[in-house]
């Protein structure tokens, strides 16, 4: 069974195409003109063992906001299509990883309902290189919308913005990853409404 998404966005603003593979190996090819971003793909597709190619050609002159949601727009989409009908997944997982002095918690639910909270330390540098901080927030509720899934991210400490945010996609990886695995004694849809 192939769990392969494969999407397409084209607006005034972005083209954007991202392709993900969920039984790969983690092997990326990223590029969106916005070097902190395409490092934090980076570490979602090999934590998360995903095979994940996202090309993203934006108003990077305006600034990177566009280029950013545009991309985690597509990358929940075409992780909802690689799904499918959900059968056999695991649907519920956690990770916990620290990195240096900051630590992430997330805790996912392949349920079909979006919904997000996040949570991370107040004061935050405001960016990293080209990267505004508080887009980290907007990619994870742009994913949330389209992937359909339920998303709680809590970082309860951390000093350097860098190590806040990399925490955060490195625990997301490391959940979807267990989430959306097979689990060989599931059978069917694990839900008791008989569907995701």
């Amino acid at each position: 069974m192939s769990r392969v998404g494969r999407v397409e966005r084209t607006t005034k603003e972005t083209s954007v195409t991202v392709e993900i593979d969920l039984d790969g190996t983690g092997r990326v090819d990223v590029a969106t003109g916005v070097g902190f971003f395409d490092h934090m793909l980076d570490q979602l597709g090999r934590h998360g063992l995903f095979d994940l190619a996202v090309k993203t050609e934006g108003d990077l002159h305006i600034d990177s906001h566009h280029t950013i949601e545009d991309t985690a727009l597509a990358l929940g989409a075409a992780f909802r299509q690689a799904l499918g009908d959900k059968s056999g997944i695991r649907r519920f997982a956690d990770a916990s990883v620290p990195l240096d002095e900051s630590l992430a918690q997330v805790t996912v639910d392949l349920s079909g309902r979006p919904y997000l909270v996040h949570r991370e330390p107040e004061g935050m540098a405001p960016m990293i290189g080209s990267y505004d901080t508080t887009m980290t927030r907007h990619i994870l509720e742009s994913f949330v919308a389209q992937a359909q899934v339920a998303l709680h991210v809590h970082v309860p400490y951390g000093r350097n913005a860098h190590h806040i945010v990399e925490c955060q996609f490195k625990a997301l990886a490391r959940a979807l990853r267990q989430a959306s695995e097979i689990d060989p004694r599931q059978t069917g849809i694990p839900s008791t409404k008989g569907a995701l």
